[in-house]
């Protein structure tokens, strides 16, 4: 995952009339590909319909790049309720924390199967 500025995301999302907002959104998809995830392509973004399935899915890959810090559920929520601002702004805030996380070894604890 790539550590990104908040306040950098929002002025761009701004000066390029939302267009930063699809550009993160599929850049975050990469790097949680990276990690792991399976989100697949973008291009259900343009899609009526199977955009909410993309986002979904997208939201299952925050899940797992958080290691559960944010749900699937929340992540829709954020993105499709909140918008192209202050949704994408606390996903990448919990982003951003699970990077220093992993950074100072703060990674949680494997869970045991029962």
């Amino acid at each position: 995952m790539i550590k990104r500025s908040i306040p950098a995301m929002i002025v761009l999302t701004i000066i390029t009339f939302g267009i930063y907002h699809l550009y993160w959104m599929v850049a975050t998809k990469e790097d949680m590909l990276r990690e792991g995830a399976d989100i697949p392509t973008a291009w259900l973004l343009i899609i009526p319909i199977a955009n909410l399935y993309w986002m979904w899915k997208w939201g299952e890959g925050v899940e797992h790049v958080t290691r559960g810090k944010m749900s699937a559920a929340v992540a829709f929520l954020l993105l499709w309720l909140l918008g192209a601002f202050i949704g994408p702004a606390i996903i990448q805030a919990t982003f951003n924390k699970a990077i220093d996380d992993r950074e100072r070894g703060n990674l949680p604890q494997a869970r045991i199967a029962q």
